[in-house]
């Protein structure tokens, strides 16, 4: 039997195959017997021509298999072609005439988009975690990438590719948020009875890292004024790119308190498989001002006089406004996620960007999806084991400003203001307020939740110190464990390649394949190098940091001349990390 560990950020799968991966109790650097998917995020896979395209005015050309997401030559050279290969029918998702891309397929196609000496470490998304497998003694048939293709909604994603289909074969985040799809989707695939009995059998742990549990915020932001993810092109050329992808709403913000009926129930109840989904608030939404968020995601000035075109020149504005004063002021309109998601603010500017039309057509689909209206609060999964992994107290975007720019469309929006949060505390962009030695762990039991409520530790902290803080629950469910761990610092972005997560992550698979393991969770005791590479030379104590498991292990020229040592030479100290693991092992016994 396997038994699947799944983590998601962006989506890893690991599998577990039953058997002793220690021998008579010791831990013997064995992780030959975990396998595991990969299912990647958005924007993490690469994307392949399936067409022959001629470029005029360029030597570069698409050929069937070449590389489009992501070739930076091309789309600097032929940019205008490059786009007929990326952008899809805004409407129903087909490709454009004259180019159609495609998802590669292998770890190839996740491990970096723009392979090169430059551009490669820019566009690394999973090879830190392959070199993590490959050191461990991770076989190289034991990894399966399972790419998609990331422009498509979930219900294309299975019309056109069957991706969930052969999802479900290959399980014998976006990932996420995929994942969170494919359980709703496995429900209506096979009899009710045996739904928790193949998650149980298939999935033992899901560690959802970077889960957009309540959507992003910077889809908003892509959505309106384009968001170019470092790539060499305008903003605007990016609006124009993100929203001819269905799945660029699969992201959007969203209200805790608002729910839709589970078509799921109704299907085997009887009623119609294609049927409406109900939305429907909780009183706590009306009485709340932001539907959960620090701060109304969006404010933006539109025109009062509404003779203006889809969007009005300066010119025209400020005719207006000589011509009628009072009426012709722009009026300012405020919407919180609830008014993102239901398509409130999509109406409401309908008269002023040619977006709107096609937004809203795709967002109706999201909110009448059979299988699941992800515009939704997420319940906990049935899985035996859950993990939730995300950076917090990082200065994070919760809020924007938005003027008429007086430029033609894609480019006829503004950001005047930007609303940060940091550490609990709301700044404008304007100025304006709107390895540890386990010397330090603190631990809290029995804490009491209520539901949908945050838990706030009462614990001594120093500013100066970035801390991890796991919530670990084994008692609530019976027979499942639930755990929050929040990273200080860590970025949404990096957090798949953060190395302190990927520590713990190790640490917590290998406890769990340990047959003599007492304690539901790793313990949280002192943390040691795993790997040759966290081995480095303490220069103010001239020696190895952490001897009791480094050493240096140099040639005889290099041992008169201590400064030669060097952290690409500590490298090269041998089996340390399993002298700490089976150091290690004993305490998580305790």
């Amino acid at each position: 039997m396997r038994v699947l560990i799944i983590v998601l950020l962006l989506t890893l799968i690991t599998v577990n195959q039953h058997g002793s991966a220690v021998n008579g109790g010791d831990f013997a650097g064995d992780y030959s017997k975990l396998s595991g998917i990969i299912i990647p995020g958005f924007a993490s896979t690469q994307l392949r021509a399936w067409s022959i395209l001629d470029c005029p005015y360029s030597p570069l050309d698409f050929n069937p298999l070449d590389l489009v997401w992501l070739d930076s030559t091309k789309l600097l050279s032929a940019v205008n072609c490059w786009l007929k290969c990326m952008i899809l029918d805004p409407y129903n998702q087909t490709d454009h005439p004259e180019c159609r891309s495609r998802p590669d397929s292998g770890l190839s196609a996740i491990t970096e988009l723009d392979p090169g000496y430059i551009t490669g470490p820019l566009s690394s998304v999973w090879k830190e975690w392959i070199k993590w497998c490959i050191e461990f003694g991770i076989e190289p048939n034991a990894i399966i990438a399972v790419p998609y293709d990331w422009r498509l909604s979930p219900s294309k994603l299975e019309e056109r590719d069957l991706y969930f289909h052969k999802l479900k074969f290959n399980a014998h985040s976006l990932g996420n948020n995929v994942f969170r799809y494919f359980l709703e989707w496995l429900k209506l695939e096979i009899a009710p009875k045996h739904y928790f009995q193949w998650l149980d059998e298939h999935i033992h742990a899901y560690f959802a890292v970077g889960a957009p549990l309540l959507g992003s915020i910077e889809t908003v932001k892509a959505s309106l004024s384009g968001l170019s993810y470092g790539l060499p092109v305008s903003e605007g050329t990016a609006r124009l790119m993100f929203n001819s992808f269905a799945s660029s709403l699969w992201m959007l913000p969203f209200s805790k308190n608002c729910r839709a009926d589970n078509a799921y129930w109704k299907h085997f109840s009887g009623g119609s498989k294609h049927g409406h989904h109900m939305y429907h608030c909780e009183e706590q939404e009306f009485r709340s001002n932001f539907s959960g968020f620090p701060t109304n995601i969006i404010n933006i000035e539109i025109p009062s006089i509404r003779r203006f075109n889809a969007y009005p020149s300066v010119a025209e504005v400020a005719e207006a406004n000589l011509s009628s004063m009072e009426c012709g002021l722009p009026t300012q309109l405020s919407f919180s996620a609830r008014e993102i998601s239901d398509g409130t603010f999509f109406k409401a500017i309908e008269d002023y960007d040619p977006d709107s039309k096609r937004l809203l057509y795709q967002l109706e689909k999201y909110h009448s999806d059979p299988v699941l209206n992800p515009l939704t609060p997420w319940d906990r999964p049935p899985i035996k084991n859950v993990f939730c992994i995300y950076g917090l107290d990082s200065k994070t975007e919760v809020g924007y400003y938005f003027a008429p720019s007086g430029k033609p469309y894609p480019d006829n929006w503004i950001i005047t203001d930007v609303i940060f949060e940091v550490e609990g505390s709301l700044f404008s962009r304007s100025g304006d307020l709107p390895e540890h030695d386990g010397s330090d762990v603190q631990v809290e039991l029995n804490v009491e939740h209520h539901h949908g409520e945050d838990i706030i530790p009462n614990m001594t902290r120093s500013p100066r110190v970035k801390y991890i803080t796991f919530y670990e629950d084994s008692e609530s469910i019976p027979g499942k464990r639930t755990a929050v761990w929040e990273l200080d610092k860590a970025s949404h972005r990096n957090i798949v390649r953060h190395p302190v997560l990927m520590r713990e992550l190790w640490l917590q698979m290998w406890h769990d394949i340990h047959p003599d393991a007492k304690s539901r969770f790793v313990t949280k005791a002192k943390r040691g190098p795993l790997r040759d590479e966290d081995c480095f030379w303490d220069y103010g104590k001239a020696r190895c940091a952490w001897p009791e498991y480094c050493e240096y292990r140099g040639t005889a020229q290099y041992e008169s001349d201590p400064e030669k040592y060097t952290i690409s030479t500590l490298s090269n100290v041998g089996r340390h990390s399993e002298k700490y693991l089976a150091r290690l092992s004993k305490i998580s016994m305790r």
